[in-house]
């Protein structure tokens, strides 16, 4: 049964008419322990005080119903050992539903994997969000990828999955388009696949769906990919014509936005264009992608970059959502053995000072990337340790280190939850679990 907390009366009025930032940032405030609904039966209606993570949820295996066979687990040489586009290998002894591959253990035993187009998967990535104390995650819906009816089958299957469970669980879920591998003219694209979800999955009915996190009095809908200087085929204007589509007249969603690491400087990994900054002004959230751009070396936690970027939002009037990752390895999507561990994890030293660095500078939520995402390496959920990985002939696999749980990450993540919820007993030295 949902706890009703008549402090949220007012939300109400709020949410039917329009708040502004600081009505809704109120909305948001719970305690760790506490799930709080609004009277129109939202649970989440700020992205404030809250930890999520990115969620691909584009692994599939060979034998499930998606027909795909080991899509994103292999690349253009297959999946076989010594062939394979994920660096770290999942933990899968609680899956109710595996398949065998190619790969064994050095033991000789058969290696096995999951299907995100399963229910039973996402359902168990859900319940852990929930006993680590996550609070949700955006689903990435690649707009490159749902050009193909196959593809968007896929991702339609895995949304239905994931509404259903983020409900069960109580976990926000937002949608997140990533533009990656599209052009300018696939924008309308995104404006009609989001128009078809909404109605197909009856995303914003409050009864059926409670946990899709709004934001300044809306929904809130993630577009990632703007002003990177890597050749795309679609420009700020692109988007910001997008993004005024999407608001319209009414305002009818909030936008967060995702990109460059160097998005105020308008350097190193970022065009230098100043509409990019004209287009991040007229959004609600700017969320800069900071996967690769530091390793546990060159991370200050007292550098120029975090403390810029968050007065410079305050002064613009747009909130700030930093991203904090554990590492980073993707050896084997690039088949080059100098990108084994770009960023090593450091037994969670590197994550812990990425979260203390941003909550102390202020942060009031966080994006962590990612839930699942093993390709990059850069995946919170349970993965096995490193004695425990399958053989990869002249490849290898990166494992958990072998003195941690298999959960360590989640676990972790879990701790900076607490210290977002309002837990202040937390500091720049790493818990002790």
């Amino acid at each position: 049964m949902c706890k009703i907390n008549i402090r949220f009366q007012l939300s109400l009025i709020l949410l039917l008419f329009g708040c502004t930032h600081d009505e809704a940032s109120n909305q948001s405030s719970k305690n760790a322990d506490e799930i709080v609904y609004d009277e129109t039966g939202l649970l989440y209606t700020a992205y404030e005080n809250l930890v999520m993570a990115g969620y691909q949820g584009w692994f599939a295996a060979e034998g499930d119903d998606s027909e795909r066979g080991w899509y994103h687990y292999g690349g253009a040489c297959g999946f076989t050992p010594g062939c394979s586009t994920i660096d770290f290998w999942p933990d899968v002894s609680e899956y109710t539903k595996k398949y065998v591959t190619p790969f064994k253990h050095r033991d000789g035993s058969d290696a096995y994997l999951y299907s995100a187009y399963d229910e039973e998967s996402v359902d168990l990535h859900f319940k852990w969000m929930k006993t680590y104390g996550i609070d949700g995650v955006f689903m990435q819906r690649f707009l490159g990828e749902i050009k193909s009816p196959k593809r968007k089958r896929h991702f339609d299957k895995v949304l239905k999955n994931a509404l259903k469970a983020a409900s069960k669980y109580e976990r926000a879920i937002c949608i997140m388009y990533d533009l990656s591998g599209t052009s300018g003219k696939d924008m309308d694209r995104l404006v009609q696949d989001w128009d078809e979800l909404q109605k197909q999955f009856n995303l914003f009915n409050n009864q059926e769906n409670p946990t899709c996190l709004r934001h300044n009095g809306r929904p809130l809908l993630a577009i990632w990919g703007a002003g990177f200087n890597d050749n795309r085929k679609y420009s700020v204007s692109d988007i910001q014509k997008l993004v005024s589509d999407l608001k319209g007249q009414g305002n009818k969603v909030s936008v967060m936005l995702g990109v460059p690491y160097y998005w105020r400087t308008l350097d190193k990994d970022t065009q230098h264009d100043l509409s990019l900054h004209s287009l991040i002004k007229s959004c609600d959230i700017v969320m800069p992608w900071a996967v690769g751009r530091y390793n546990s070396e060159s991370y200050s936690i007292t550098g120029p970059v975090l403390a810029g970027d968050i007065q410079w939002c305050k002064k613009n009037n747009v909130d700030y959502v930093p991203l904090v990752f554990p590492g980073f390895s993707w050896g084997n999507l690039k088949n080059d053995p100098d990108k084994y561990n770009i960023a090593p994890r450091d037994r969670g030293d590197f994550l812990w000072r990425q979260i203390a660095g941003v909550k102390l500078a202020g942060a009031k939520s966080l994006y962590v990337a990612m839930f699942d995402e093993v390709d990059e390496g850069t995946a919170i959920f349970k993965t096995v340790n490193q004695s425990d990985v399958p053989d990869n002939l002249n490849g290898k696999f990166i494992g958990i280190e072998d003195d941690l749980q298999t959960d360590y990450y989640l676990w972790l993540t879990g701790q900076g939850a607490r210290w977002f919820h309002g837990d202040d007993s937390f500091s720049t030295v790493k818990p002790t679990r």
